[in-house]
This record gives C-alpha cells, sequence and structure tokens, in this order.
C-alpha cells in the first residue's frame, strides 16, 4: 500500500535530476507547447503536440517506472506521422516534474490522476499507450474509466497479465541504493540491456539513472495482475506487445492471457527485451498506427 508522497531526496539532487531531464526534453521534437493541470492526487505535467487532423482521436503515452515523459524520445518522431495530437506526462508519484500533493493508498489510484488530467485536458477519448509500469498504469485506467479509452496499448505491459520474475525486484532496489557500478547493472537487468547501453550515456539514459538516484517513488503501491473481472472490462480493442527476449511481461504465457481478451492483437516481437519501444521504434509505430486507424481513421 503507497503511504509516502513521492518526493526527491534532496535539492542537490532534485537540481540534478532537473538537469538531466531538461536535456533528455531537448532532444524531442519541439512540442506545440507544455501543461501543469491540477488533480485531487498532485499536478501533472506534460507536453502536447498538435496534429494535422483536429478532429481524429487523439493519443496518450504513459511511461515506465523512473522514466518521465522524455523516455518516448526515440518513438515521437515515428508516432506524430500519424497526423494526431499527443500529449505525453509524466507520472505523479514517480520522477519527472509533476508534483504529487497526496498519497496513493491503492494502485487503483493511478486511475485517478490520469482520468482527471483527461478531464482538465478536455480529451473526450483517447488512445493510450503505455510501457511496462505505464501499461499497468494506463491498464487500471482503461478498467475503471472504459469510456475514455478508444483503444489501449500495452507495452512489455509489467504485472499486467503476470508478475514479474522474483529478481526483478531486488534490481530495482539496488537500482536505487545501490553503489553506481550495481545500479548501472541493475537497470541494464531491467531493462533487459547490456551494461554497456546503460553506461552509453544519452541523455534519456542520463535522465533515467538521476530519477532512480535521486527520487523517492518508494510510495507507490506495487500492481497486480489483472484479475478475470478486470480483463472483462478491458472491451475496447487492445493491443499488446511482448518482447521476445527476457520479457518483464510474462513472455509467451502472458501473450496467451492476453489472447483472451474480447477484442485483443497481440504480437511477440522477435529479438526484443523489455526495452521493446526503443529497440523497433519505426516498426512499432506503424503497427500502432495501423491499429488506430482500425478503430478512428485519420482524414488524410
Amino acid at each position: 500500500m503507497g503511504k509516502k508522497v513521492g518526493r526527491f531526496r534532496g535539492p542537490d539532487g532534485r537540481a540534478a535530476y532537473i538537469r538531466a531531464y531538461r536535456a533528455a526534453v531537448a532532444t524531442l521534437p519541439t512540442p506545440s507547447d507544455s501543461f501543469d493541470v491540477r488533480t485531487s492526487l498532485g499536478s501533472v505535467h506534460g507536453y502536447r503536440w498538435t496534429g494535422a487532423d483536429s478532429e481524429a482521436v487523439p493519443v496518450a503515452l504513459i511511461p515506465g517506472r523512473s522514466a518521465g515523459a522524455p523516455m518516448w524520445a526515440d518513438n515521437l518522431a515515428s508516432i506524430l506521422r500519424a497526423g494526431r495530437t499527443v500529449y505525453v506526462m509524466d507520472a505523479v508519484g514517480d520522477a519527472g516534474l509533476s508534483e504529487q500533493s497526496a498519497p496513493l493508498t491503492a494502485f487503483a489510484d493511478q486511475a485517478i490522476w490520469i482520468e482527471e488530467a483527461f478531464q482538465r485536458l478536455g480529451v473526450d477519448r483517447v488512445h493510450t499507450v503505455g510501457h511496462s509500469f505505464g501499461a499497468a498504469t494506463a491498464a487500471v485506467h482503461a478498467v475503471h474509466h472504459p469510456e475514455r479509452v478508444a483503444t489501449l496499448a500495452l507495452l512489455e505491459p509489467a504485472f499486467v497479465l503476470r508478475r514479474p520474475p522474483a529478481a526483478t525486484f531486488l534490481w530495482a532496489t539496488l537500482a536505487i541504493i545501490g553503489p553506481k557500478s550495481w545500479r548501472e547493472h541493475a537497470l541494464a537487468k531491467i531493462g533487459g540491456v547490456d551494461v554497456a547501453d546503460v553506461r552509453a550515456r544519452t541523455p534519456v539514459g542520463e535522465m533515467i539513472s538521476a530519477g532512480a538516484q535521486h527520487y523517492d517513488s518508494s510510495g507507490l503501491p506495487t500492481p497486480r495482475p489483472l484479475s478475470r473481472t478486470h480483463l472483462e472490462r478491458l472491451t475496447m480493442p487492445v493491443y499488446v506487445a511482448i518482447a521476445g527476449d527476457r520479457s518483464l511481461a510474462g513472455g509467451e504465457r502472458a501473450a496467451a492471457r492476453a489472447r483472451t481478451l474480447a477484442d485483443a492483437t497481440v504480437d511477440v516481437w522477435p529479438s526484443t527485451t523489455h526495452s521493446l519501444p526503443m529497440q523497433v521504434p519505426e516498426e512499432l509505430a506503424l503497427r500502432l498506427r495501423s491499429f488506430w486507424d482500425r478503430s478512428s481513421p485519420v482524414t488524410r
């Protein structure tokens, strides 16, 4: 159960994170605007890219744990070619520029801030996309507010269909409290990549490392796999992408469970890991654009 409000561990850590965050934001396509909207759990910070088709159902991207909105840097350019307005938000209670003001007492509370943010932004219907922990957030919102969600895309959805391997919890702890070399190994294990990839020092990688080091998100409740009743509420079209190698979402067993959904499209992507969205950005964007267009075509 979450009882604490997420916060930076100190002013120096906050300053270091914000420097890394701003450097990562600079790698994104230039947004049309940024926003901060109030919810009952805190202020939600995010960015909007206005699409060419103002009538098309927009897209919302939900980042993974400790990632923040800039984690979508590798994906945004290709997603924006769909012509839809795109929203990307920092999660409440996690690293980013959103500011939590009240604790989340259960994981279902994640649905509160995301639903209230959509209301404040005037988003009536949305194609929601989440990665990893962000997929769990997107899923719980869709369970509680299916009328808002035109389609749901779950990319390597940690916890949604199956629990991650037990070792994942150890790596998550080491990513926060371990010395630098341990944090690098832990982040590599969580992302399903090599340590060399973590040490490559990309702006997004630096931001994620700074978030894990300086932001205390221990008050976030841990999600549980959706029950059969919850899965039955997901009647909208659902796209599920599972990594073919080193999946934290549950691999083939998770894919099999996803196929029991009322309207599911499930792909197991060969030669990918938990970092699937960043490993196949162009191919994934084409898949998502086709998926969205079947539900709500863009007028060209």
